[in-house]
């Protein structure tokens, strides 16, 4: 089930780089998400054998290195916000939901097996990635996070 879910979210990232990703030259993220591919791809061949590491802790770092600079560019949250937006903003909340129950998979794997932690740092980190990924594409497009609305 776990490797069946890195795929599929490996797919969805491929997705979201056909859509595209405009205006977003100076995180290059189109280059990062060429990277997360091959990442997912190391991640799945750990998964195939157990106790072959691949994926290095590097990679989580290379995640976290462009989540500061992403987050410096967006006001804090005040509310939970609603997936969508525009069509790239809207790929991204996909790849992060996808990307979590790829997360929830290799968790109950790890009760069995010996996971590296880097893997499943690696999915937690691409998940957030993803949701501020989102954030961003929405700006670009000229829109803005629709927040929950509590009042419903």
């Amino acid at each position: 089930m776990a490797m069946g879910d890195v795929d599929e979210l490996n797919s969805a990232v491929g997705m979201l780089l056909a859509i595209g990703l405009n205006g977003d030259e100076d995180l290059q993220t189109p280059t990062l998400l060429r990277a997360v591919q091959q990442d997912l791809l190391d991640l799945g061949g750990e998964l195939s054998i157990p106790g072959y590491t691949l994926l290095k802790a590097d990679r989580v770092a290379a995640l976290d290195d462009w989540l500061r600079l992403a987050n410096a560019r967006l006001p804090r949250l005040e509310e939970f916000i609603l997936p969508g937006g525009s069509l790239a903003a809207a790929q991204a909340h996909v790849v992060r939901t996808v990307c979590r129950r790829a997360e929830r998979a290799v968790v109950a794997l790890a009760e069995h097996e010996s996971v590296n932690a880097s893997v499943l740092q690696y999915l937690n980190r691409l998940s957030d990635l993803m949701f501020v990924l989102a954030r961003l594409l929405n700006r670009v497009a000229g829109g803005v996070d629709e927040q929950w609305d509590r009042t419903r």
